[in-house]
């Protein structure tokens, strides 16, 4: 993907979620939408981070290019640049992957 034209404000990131198709052993393909189990995705933009009370700018644990866990229903579904992009606060985030 090109530069983005959208830049996340305080705490929050934009996602692009990973497609995760699994088989069962019968052959059976389970895709996204059958599975309730927490999803992943790859962080293409992210805020400066939050401010704590007295102004100072609280540091992100994630960054760009970080593959990271959320919730199956977690953040706002926004389309940019023609893909279906989510965005959500850095604490609805589950943790990084690898």
């Amino acid at each position: 993907m090109a530069k983005l034209s959208f830049k996340p404000l305080g705490g929050r990131v934009l996602i692009e979620p990973i497609e995760q198709e699994e088989v069962t052993a019968g052959g059976i393909v389970l895709p996204e939408t059958a599975k309730e189990k927490p999803q992943q995705g790859k962080i293409l933009a992210a805020g400066p981070g939050d401010r704590n009370d007295k102004g100072e700018r609280i540091a992100m644990d994630v960054k760009v290019g970080d593959v990271i866990l959320f919730a199956k229903y977690s953040g706002t579904e926004v389309k940019i640049e023609g893909k279906k992009l989510l965005i959500m606060r850095e604490s609805d985030l589950l943790g990084i992957v690898g």
